[in-house]
């Protein structure tokens, strides 16, 4: 075969298209590497080096603990402790321990054997949950586990969870938390951004493999804790209102709960607000109500669900400010102060109850079949006259009433810091009110408000017509101790003149001393109040009522308001006076002198409650006893003798009646003592 001869211009030429090619693919090679770096570097330099971390780093979130509750006297209401969430990864674990780890992790965590060890078994996993937030001594028992089979792949970390240390107290008002630590309902849900913390973080290195590398490639970002909250509410109020509202609901078998507020009328601070029965915030989930339980369990698959899900719901609802109720004869506070404070009556006018009165048409009866006869307004108030306070709401006429119905509040929300509150109430605007209506509002049917809304307007009733805005926490503070909000007291508007406030607590204290509240009086106090026992008209059971007294002492210059609502009592009476107001008295008698208000006893009082101790000594025993007990002490006495020797109060101190006096007496029989 003839060779080809390459000749000296064709080799040049190769040559040239060699380098040229050379040159092109040089470029195409580094130019693509150019643009990728450009990529990589400065178009998405972030998403890449995320990517990069997510392969060498495991990032382990260390929960920050929710800010702490208290009260205002100090008391720890909410608070999160340090508890160990179990989690495993599958992959890291050996073949051999996959078995005996689930079965010894599976008794020491009290969980699943089939579960765990099905989380084991899928041995590409990288991550998979065992148990939620348990105590120190079971993370400790799967650490020494751990550490004694040499498991590696168990990661055992911090967690918090949220504790109520006062169990079912104010449960209504505390709310609770999810699992995840995330307020739900109450003040947990209502502050939530502000109790929440910011999350610390664990930054630990990993191999080619998914592993851990050692500790000393981690980095620790410490966990910011949440705000702490100071309420308003104050402990021992708050226990003396649960305590006396509590007794009540049993005594008197409240089929509906009941309802207690305390508040400052010259601030609107809530001091104490309660639903009963109310529920554990540990343990939210539990029905209280033993017979609804018990209704609820005896139930199975999608009715149960429901059937719990809503009496979880109702128990968790806080009927302070989330349910409408008619008020009844308390309302007739508002209708009063809305006459006086427009001059169309005064405290003199005379009224006549004939037991039943006509409006266009319908008969409207006086409570219990009563026939008042001719008497004063405050009479009328004292012995809460239906019939009188239709005469009054007529004098003050429809515009007038519904000017000043939307003036005390009772047509809005209140504003309280609490989630859950009724946007409006139920009530009739002057242009869809006749005479009929205007007549059974005035004396506190046929307009619902909430029970929150009728404390606050009771409240500027007596302090001297001021309507303020009722609020529960006092303080926010930050965890260094900075005070991040402080909230100070605040006058929505001036609902009526400070004259007729004055008119109206004289009033009211008048239904204390000879109306229809006289189970709310207090020896050494001043109280004023108003009784009511509405009707549910909504209700199928027409004997359904609702049983209400609002207190607030001193009168002569108020402090504190109590209402008490007992809705649907089933004992003797349905009275509001009989059943509420003793409820109220209990709380005041307490609160009062806690809050260092002392009291002031008549002439009267002071004969009636307290006595002169008589000098025992030298006496025989038996005759001591038989003279104590006529001043109406008690005696405890010591020692077997018949003389006695020493007492104590001394002779002459002054005590209250039913009170102890301590007999010290000689040994056996003594002839020298005295009658």
């Amino acid at each position: 075969m003839q060779q080809r001869h390459i000749t000296p211009e064709q080799d040049r030429h190769m040559r040239r298209r060699t380098r040229l090619l050379a040159a092109v693919l040089a470029v195409l090679c580094f130019g693509g590497l150019l643009v990728r770096l450009f990529c990589l570097q400065l178009l998405d330099p972030d998403g890449y080096a995320a990517r990069a971390a997510d392969q060498q780093l495991r990032d382990t979130v260390l929960p920050a603990p929710r800010g702490e509750i208290y009260a205002a006297d100090g008391t720890l209401l909410a608070a999160s402790v340090t508890t160990w969430t179990i989690r495993a990864a599958p992959r890291e674990l050996d073949d051999a321990l996959v078995e005996p780890a689930a079965k010894a992790l599976s008794e020491i965590l009290e969980i699943d054997y089939a579960a765990t060890l099905e989380k084991f078994s899928q041995r590409t996993s990288n991550d998979c949950l065992l148990r939620r937030r348990v105590d120190q001594p079971m993370a400790d028992a799967v650490r020494q586990w751990c550490a004694d089979n040499g498991a590696a792949g168990i990661q055992i970390r911090q967690d918090t969870k949220r504790v109520y240390p006062q169990g079912d107290f104010m449960g209504v008002l505390l709310g609770f938390t999810d699992v995840d630590n995330n307020g739900l309902w109450g003040l947990e849900l209502q502050y939530n951004a502000l109790l929440t913390g910011q999350n610390g973080r664990v930054l630990t290195a990993k191999n080619a493999w998914g592993y851990d590398m050692p500790t000393h490639y981690s980095t620790l970002v410490d966990a910011v804790p949440g705000n702490t909250l100071t309420l308003t509410v104050d402990a021992n109020i708050q226990h003396y209102l649960e305590s006396a509202l509590a007794a009540a609901v049993a005594e008197h078998h409240v089929a509906a709960r009941a309802v207690g507020i305390v508040m400052d009328v010259d601030t609107g601070a809530i001091l104490a607000m309660s639903n009963k029965p109310d529920y554990d915030p540990n343990a939210p989930r539990t029905i209280v109500d033993t017979e609804k339980r018990a209704e609820v369990d005896a139930l199975t698959g999608e009715a149960r669900s429901t059937a719990l899900q809503t009496a979880q719901q109702a128990q968790w609802r806080n009927k302070a400010i989330s349910d409408l109720y008619e008020p009844g004869s308390v309302f007739k506070l508002i209708t009063a102060a809305a006459a006086l404070d427009t001059g169309t009556c005064t405290p003199g006018d005379y009224f006549t109850c004939a037991g039943k009165i006509g409006v266009a048409g319908t008969t409207f009866r006086c409570a219990n079949g009563h026939v008042h006869g001719t008497q004063t307004f405050a009479q009328a108030l004292a012995v809460s006259c239906n019939p009188s306070f239709i005469q009054i709401g007529a004098r003050l006429g429809k515009e007038n009433f519904c000017n000043y119905f939307a003036a005390f509040g009772l047509r809005e929300a209140t504003g309280i810091d609490l989630p859950g509150e009724a946007k409006r109430s139920e009530y009739y605007t002057a242009d869809r009110m006749g005479p009929v209506e205007l007549a059974s509002c005035s004396f506190g049917q046929s307009s619902k408000v909430s029970y929150l809304q009728m404390l606050t307007a009771v409240a500027a009733i007596v302090n001297g017509g001021n309507l303020m805005q009722p609020y529960l926490v006092k303080r926010v503070t930050a965890p260094d101790g900075t005070v991040v909000r402080e909230t100070q007291p605040t006058v929505r508007r001036r609902v009526i003149r400070e004259e007729t406030s004055e008119a109206m607590r004289q009033m009211m204290e008048g239904v204390v001393t000879v109306g229809t509240g006289k189970n709310a009086a207090i020896p050494g106090y001043r109280v004023g109040g108003k009784s009511g026992t509405s009707q549910k008209l909504d209700s199928d059971d027409e004997r359904a009522r609702i049983a209400s007294f609002v207190a607030v002492a001193p009168i002569d210059d108020p402090k504190l308001a109590v209402l008490v609502c007992l809705d649907e009592p089933h004992s003797w009476t349905t009275s509001g006076g009989s059943l509420s107001a003793p409820v109220c008295a209990e709380v005041l008698k307490k609160a009062l002198p806690y809050l260092g208000i002392a009291p002031q006893y008549t002439a009267e009082e002071q004969q009636k409650y307290f006595a002169a101790v008589p000098d025992a000594a030298n006496r025989r025993v038996e005759a001591v006893k038989a003279e104590l007990a006529d001043l109406g002490f008690t005696a405890v006495v010591q020692g077997g003798g018949e003389r006695v020797v020493r007492q104590y109060p001394q002779a002459g101190v002054t005590a209250r009646k039913g009170s102890t006096v301590v007999l010290t007496t000689t040994e056996g029989y003594d002839p020298t003592a005295e009658g």
